[in-house]
């Protein structure tokens, strides 16, 4: 820990405690609204040890609550959380390197999220990378379960989450997920096609279901993804083809030469 005192300034160490202020915050409402939904005091308190995943565990838990098959709130957390492949081909090195690397390495993906990786990627060295990587990290791993366990608690004395409008947490989190993200035109489709289909389904399907279902909106993004680039190939392929004429040009200034020396011997 002394090691990443001095390798991080006091810049970042300062908004890393305030991201750890953050996830301990959310997590109080996560335990609450667990236990006022029904689940148990030791329910929130070792989901958020065991997966340590914010936005998995609220859709789990809003999923359920709602009637929802289990299995499918489990499928969609899976889902969600299929952000953390591409996170570990990004940063290999930050979370498995060094010493201990098996221990270190299952470590490192455990304490995987979303605050953890924009603070190591946002450093410029590898070592400030993973000092960032690990404060975070760890940070948020004490955090997250030390609120959802105290709100859990405080959950089982009020009985009422409503009242004090914890029930509004987890569409507000979710929200705020997503919003920056649908600033592309592209995604914000995508986004709205999934929510059209959602709620054409939801008076015919199970709770659950239907928000499966608006995954398909990522197909409809997938395909805009991969037709952008492939027209801007087919584009920067014609660039070279017009700049054939100076090839021409180069041609038509080499014949010249050729039909000035044949016709010195005739001169």
């Amino acid at each position: 820990m002394s090691s990443i005192y001095r390798t991080l300034s006091r810049g970042v160490l300062r908004d890393i405690a305030l991201a750890c202020l953050a996830v301990w915050v959310i997590g109080l409402s996560y335990g609450a609204i667990a236990v006022a939904s029904g689940f148990p005091v030791w329910f929130p308190a070792a989901q958020s040890t065991l997966v340590l995943a914010g936005a998995s565990e609220f859709l789990f838990i809003g999923i359920v609550a709602a009637g929802g098959n289990p299995l499918a709130a489990a499928l969609a957390g899976l889902l969600v959380n299929a952000r953390h492949l591409p996170y570990g081909l990004a940063l290999p090195d930050v979370f498995g390197g060094g010493r201990g690397r098996g221990w270190r390495r299952l470590l490192g993906a455990h304490v995987m999220n979303d605050e953890s990786v924009v603070f190591a990627l946002a450093q410029e060295d590898l070592p400030r990378k993973r000092a960032a990587y690990w404060a975070c990290g760890l940070g948020v791993l004490i955090c997250w379960p030390g609120g959802a366990a105290l709100g859990a608690l405080a959950g089982s004395l009020l009985h009422d989450t409503n009242a004090f409008g914890l029930d509004a947490t987890f569409p507000a989190v979710i929200l705020a997920l997503i919003v920056p993200a649908l600033r592309d035109r592209v995604t914000a489709a995508a986004a709205g096609l999934g929510a059209v289909i959602s709620l054409v389904a939801t008076p015919f399907l199970p709770a659950g279901l239907p928000v499966l279902l608006a995954l398909a909106g990522v197909v409809v993004l997938a395909g805009r993804r991969r037709s952008v680039p492939a027209g801007r190939e087919s584009a920067s392929a014609q660039a070279p083809a017009k700049a054939e004429v100076p090839a021409g040009r180069e041609s038509a200034s080499a014949q010249a030469p050729a039909k000035a020396e044949a016709e010195v011997p005739t001169r």
